[in-house]
């Protein structure tokens, strides 16, 4: 269900691009059309808006620059307010 709520989320804040996650705990996202600079983006949504989220470059660091991982292993309640915190975020 976690993963549901986040996918439909990600979505619905712009973030359509990535693979349908398939056996793991978290969503690899494309966020290249608001930055350039994951690990910048994800200490603003850590300060801005509480959104704890890992920047691509620390799994990639050719083509991380453009991608977070976001992770839905925990209580669906917190994955459903990250959602609506997300929602909030204006690039």
């Amino acid at each position: 269900r976690n993963r549901d709520i986040l996918c439909e989320g990600l979505v619905a804040a712009g973030f359509a691009n990535f693979a349908p996650p398939d056996g793991a705990f978290y969503v690899y996202v494309d966020v290249s059309g608001v930055t350039d600079d994951s690990l910048a983006f994800s200490q603003t949504l850590l300060r801005k808006h509480g959104i704890a989220a890992s920047p691509g470059v620390d799994f990639d660091r050719v083509d991380g620059q453009r991608m977070m991982r976001f992770s839905y292993a925990g209580p669906e309640e917190d994955v459903v307010e990250a959602v609506r915190r997300l929602a909030g975020v204006r690039f």
